[in-house]
């Protein structure tokens, strides 16, 4: 427990250690600070005169309190406040990974390989997720691996994105690198394939070399002394050279039915500055041939990849260079139904203007699932749910947003929302202060809202009544409808449930102005752009909005769970 914070009382130190383990223990054994805080504060009001001396306590308490074993902070918790484990969320059945051919534990090696050129989709993340969760299983290494190797699409802000959102979804990895550190490595393997007579170089135009390799034809560069190709080698490298005038080529079989195999690029020119390495290498290899030296380079033993990726030509490879043999899994991409998780398909979204950029809560980037309120857990649950398969199969959003919702249901407050208002005066209402819980099972604080018989209540919802219908106005009265239209007035019914009448969100003349982002499919059943694809809702909040923090996912009842993303601005995750 922490201890010595001056200004905390004991009540407040007690309240911040049991929920630091109350948060750990739901979710898997680490507690995060913002759901910690806000469970804090929402408990003790009065310590919202002096936040920084609350987050440096909740700091040090979830600095001791990560460190444990999810069994040790279980036991903890048992003795501080044993109800809280009996309304822990039920845990998720999940499938148990298949076992992989020739793993060891203590010795397999795995590799996540992202090309820095986009930001990191659900996609990246559930094959990230996969590795980790065998790494785990086998006690192994886990390599991030940034495959930088087109200067032209690479870019800084695209790294930082994967170690983000690595980091978010709790995938610890062991190592670090970029392929463009080991540029001189990968060179030395070059000259031996030249060497060797594995590799040629090739000045054949692009449109001549795509017709012979149509046909099956070899080039006249194909057979020529090696002492020729190893002279335009030192000569390209020394930029004596430019884009289109050579490549360096493997030399694999013309006359294969798989047309990659049929001597395809391994080296070629970019005139374009990298940013890691500036303007120091022009020559660049290909994705094939700098992944084949780089899983020997880093020790990998399994490989699990989707499907789009040629295993056959990084065999050829490895067994052109010796470089020994690795066991690969491939599977099918992660599509999700009504959008795209390629990043080439992404990025004209983008260029053109059609989306609001990389974190757009519509795309399937991490940055975008994540500003719309989708957390990291739900992403890990899905994935040991689904699992991997090589059949192609397209999800729906809607499983995701299942698990989502069952893991932010029992810790987000309910909050009221009154989209679209319209002024409600209720005849013949007393005077109230009502004190409303903002969960209705847990103990998640509480606010008091004084009422005055003067309302804002969701137009559709009054639209859709007759006069003289009862309804009741959430936690707090009955009310009958005397008038509809751009002016309701209604007659106060008294306080006694009624079983039978809808229940209607409210908020008082005292409220916040708050918008709602509404993200739906980037794409429509036609595959047509779904211009319609994000919505904007304006409407009236509660006043205990505005002690929400930048990030904190609320549930806005009959509306929606929705996140804070900037002051006065919410985006929606789902119903």
């Amino acid at each position: 427990m922490v201890r010595g914070q001056a200004g905390l009382s004991e009540e407040a130190i007690a309240s911040i250690e049991r929920h630091a383990l109350v948060n750990a223990v739901h979710h898997e054994g680490k507690a995060d600070m913002g759901a910690v805080m806000g469970r804090v504060l929402g408990e003790h009001p009065e310590l919202r005169s002096d936040p920084a001396l609350v987050e440096k306590a909740v700091r040090a308490e979830l600095a001791r309190v990560n460190t444990m074993s999810l069994t040790d902070q279980t036991r903890l918790l048992a003795d501080i406040d044993p109800s809280a484990l009996a309304s822990r969320p039920k845990t998720v059945e999940v499938r148990r990974l298949p076992a992989l051919v020739g793993a060891t534990k203590g010795k397999a090696c795995f590799r996540l390989p992202p090309e820095p050129s986009g930001f990191m989709t659900i996609g990246h993340a559930m094959a990230s997720t996969i590795n980790f969760l065998y790494k785990e299983m086998y006690d192994g290494v886990l390599w991030l691996r940034f495959e930088d190797t087109n200067p032209r699409k690479v870019a800084r802000k695209y790294y930082e994105s994967f170690r983000r959102g690595m980091g978010w979804l709790g995938i610890s990895y062991d190592h670090e690198k970029n392929v463009s550190d080991d540029m001189e490595v990968i060179y030395g393997y070059g000259r031996r394939m030249l060497v060797e007579g594995t590799a040629y170089a090739c000045s054949c135009a692009l449109d001549k070399m795509k017709r012979m390799r149509l046909s099956g034809a070899e080039c006249e560069h194909r057979d020529a002394p090696s002492d020729r190709s190893l002279r335009i080698w030192d000569e390209l490298l020394a930029k004596k050279h430019h884009e289109g005038d050579y490549v360096i080529r493997f030399r694999g079989d013309m006359k294969s039915a798989d047309y990659s195999l049929r001597d395809p690029n391994i080296f070629r020119v970019i005139e374009h500055s990298h940013p890691m390495t500036g303007d120091k290498y022009s020559l660049w290899p290909t994705f094939f041939l700098a992944n084949s030296i780089e899983d020997h380079l880093c020790g990998v033993t399994h490989v699990l990849r989707s499907s789009e990726f040629h295993s056959d030509l990084q065999r050829l490879i490895r067994d052109a260079l010796k470089l020994g043999h690795l066991e690969v899994v491939q599977f099918s991409r992660y599509n999700f139904k009504g959008t795209t998780v390629s990043k080439r398909r992404l990025r004209p979204l983008i260029e053109d203007g059609l989306v609001r950029g990389w974190d757009d809560p519509r795309l399937p980037t991490v940055e975008g699932v994540r500003r719309r309120g989708i957390l990291p857990q739900a992403i890990r649950q899905f994935t040991q749910q689904v699992g991997y398969t090589k059949a192609e199969h397209e999800y729906d959003w809607s499983m995701l947003f299942s698990l989502n919702r069952k893991l932010l249901d029992p810790v987000s407050r309910r909050v009221f929302f009154v989209p679209d208002p319209v002024r409600l005066t209720v005849e013949g209402a007393p005077k109230k202060e009502v004190t409303i819980p903002f969960h209705p099972e847990r103990d998640l604080g509480n606010r008091t809202i004084a009422t005055d018989g003067d309302f804002y209540v969701p137009s559709a919802d009054v639209a859709a009544m007759m006069k003289g219908t009862t309804f009741r106005l959430m936690d707090l009265f009955n009310v009958k409808l005397a008038s509809g239209g751009v002016n309701p007035e209604g007659k106060y019914a008294g306080e006694e449930l009624l079983p039978e009448a809808k229940k209607m969100q409210w908020v008082t003349t005292s409220h916040q102005e708050i918008t709602v982002l509404v993200p739906d499919l980037l794409y429509n059943e036609d595959g047509e752009f779904n211009r319609d694809s994000l919505k904007e809702i304006r409407g009236h909040g509660e006043e205990s909005i505005a002690s929400l923090r930048i990030g904190d996912i609320v549930q806005f009842p009959r509306f929606g769970f929705c996140r804070l993303d900037s002051p006065g601005s919410f985006i929606m995750a789902h119903k």
